[in-house]
Formats: C-alpha cells, sequence, structure tokens
C-alpha cells in the first residue's frame, strides 16, 4: 500500500490545489494520503471531494509551527477532528502570529531596498496565510537571487536581511491541542533542523516528554544511513513511525508517495488510525 500522511495545498504554500493535489496523488498510485497544510485545514473539504472521485483514502491533517530551544518545529496532526473547537482558536491564533510576522518581513526588505514585498506575497498566496515560502516566491520574482534556496539563505534565514522571528505556540501546546482534536501528535522531519544527532536526540526526546506520538522516519530525499538512525531512535524514543514527502509542488526531487517506507523495526503510524 502506497501512503503518504505529510503534504500541502495552495491553502498553505503549496502549488497544486487541493483537487490537482489528489488528482496527482491517484496519478502516483497513492492510496492514502493526509493533506497537512500549515497552520490551516481550510484545503480538507475540497481534498474529501476529490479523494472520493479518486478512491484515495483521505486522512485529515494540520502541520503546526511550534517553538522549542527558540527553534522553528513543526508538528503534524494526522487524523484530526478539523471541526474541534480548541484546534480552531490554536489555528486562528496562529494564523494573527503568522501575518504579523509577514507584515515584519515584508518591513525589513522594504528598508532593504525590496518595496511590496507584503502585496507581492499576498498576490502569490491568494486566500491563502503567507508563509516565508510566498515571500521567497515574490523575492525570487524581482530578481533577488537565482533560487529559491539562495533567497531564504540571503534574505529570510536568521540574522539576514528580512528574516523575523516566529512566535508559535510551544511544542507542548502544539502536541496537546492535536491529540484533544482526536488526532496523532508527529514530528516532522527530525533531521531537517540544521541540528547536531545529538541535538536531534534532544528534540525526540522533549517530544516524547511532551506526549508526542509518533516520528517521521521515512522522507524525500534521504539517504539509507539516515533512514536506519530514524528508524531506531523512534524504537528507542517509543515513537510510531511516519512517512511522508513534504510534496509542495512537482519537482525531480520530490513526488507524492515515492520511496516512502519504513525500517523493518519501526511500528507504523497509521496501524493507529486507519
Amino acid at each position: 500500500m502506497r501512503i503518504d500522511l505529510h503534504c500541502h495545498s495552495t491553502a498553505s504554500d503549496g502549488r497544486l490545489s487541493p483537487t490537482e493535489l489528489l488528482a496527482r496523488a491517484a496519478a502516483q498510485e497513492v492510496e492514502v494520503l493526509a493533506l497537512t497544510d500549515h497552520d490551516t485545514v481550510a484545503g480538507l473539504i475540497e481534498a474529501r471531494q476529490a479523494a472520493e472521485l479518486h478512491g484515495i483514502r483521505l486522512v485529515d491533517g494540520v502541520e503546526i509551527s511550534a517553538l522549542w530551544e527558540h527553534k522553528e518545529i513543526h508538528v503534524v496532526g494526522l487524523a484530526i477532528d478539523p471541526l474541534h473547537d480548541g484546534l480552531g482558536q490554536l489555528l486562528a491564533a496562529q494564523q494573527r502570529r503568522r501575518e504579523a510576522r509577514a507584515r515584519l518581513m515584508a518591513e525589513r526588505l522594504e528598508k532593504a531596498r525590496f518595496p511590496g514585498a507584503y502585496e507581492g506575497a499576498r498576490a502569490i498566496a491568494g486566500e491563502a496565510p503567507i508563509t516565508r515560502t510566498h515571500m521567497a516566491q515574490w523575492l525570487l520574482e524581482q530578481g533577488a537571487a537565482d533560487s529559491m534556496g539562495k533567497v531564504f539563505q540571503k534574505f529570510l534565514s536568521r540574522g539576514n536581511t528580512g528574516y523575523a522571528p516566529p512566535d508559535w505556540c510551544s511544542l507542548a501546546e502544539a502536541v496537546s491541542t492535536i491529540q484533544q482534536a482526536g488526532g496523532v501528535a508527529v514530528l516532522a522531519h527530525p533531521t531537517r533542523y540544521d541540528l547536531s544527532n545529538k541535538w536531534v536526540k534532544k528534540l525526540l526526546a522533549a517530544f516524547a516528554e511532551a506526549g508526542g506520538d509518533a516520528m517521521e522516519v521515512s522522507m524525500a530525499q534521504q539517504s539509507p544511513q539516515e533512514r536506519a538512525n530514524l528508524g531506531q531512535w523512534s524504537k528507542d524514543f517509543g515513537l510510531a513511525a511516519s512517512v511522508g514527502s513534504d510534496f509542495h509542488y512537482p519537482s525531480h526531487w520530490r513526488e507524492l508517495g515515492r520511496q516512502l517506507w519504513l525500517p523493518k523495526e519501526a511500528s507504523p503510524v497509521w496501524e493507529r488510525f486507519l
């Protein structure tokens, strides 16, 4: 069974609508898909309709931005109730924080001779909340750099011109809110936060202590050693294992459902809700 439990649509910073995303998942023979947009569940109704059309089992999801040790960490919620009051309140607060951060980034970019950043990012985001990715896309269109990676490195990373520190909820609040909404809390891409292995283990310990349920073990563009390490750590910290491409748009490097398999020692998280 081909499963992908982490992807994004135009409801946040993905480039495919929920309908287009589900059509692509069907073309990639994905049988179970979780839509996990950043701090929003706005795409789930459309995704549900498209999933039924294609015969895909849709898992209602969300990806919540949180802070731990002054680092931005992402927690995926799987099999949530998207109408849960507590979840709705947290996501509304997150959107206010996201909007404030976007305006601060735009102010700083304007001082660096990039006027109109907020309006430009808003036009790209449409009705979705503005993310750093939307801001980076706008800067790329202005010729600020020749790739998204260089835009982030030069303008939107810590210590650079357009960077604004995040003001997200705590890791524990993200976990508890997901669980109160009936969901499973999953630490997203543990090795993608620019942390040493020692600090990844500290993060995993903190996540487990906060009551987290699972961690992503199988991801896109992953070495066999990284997958093996994550599989072992999931066992060491008593966390179930998840799989996710973190798909945002079609590319050579990342595809829905591609190469998402678990080491044999891992305990699949989907056994909790499928």
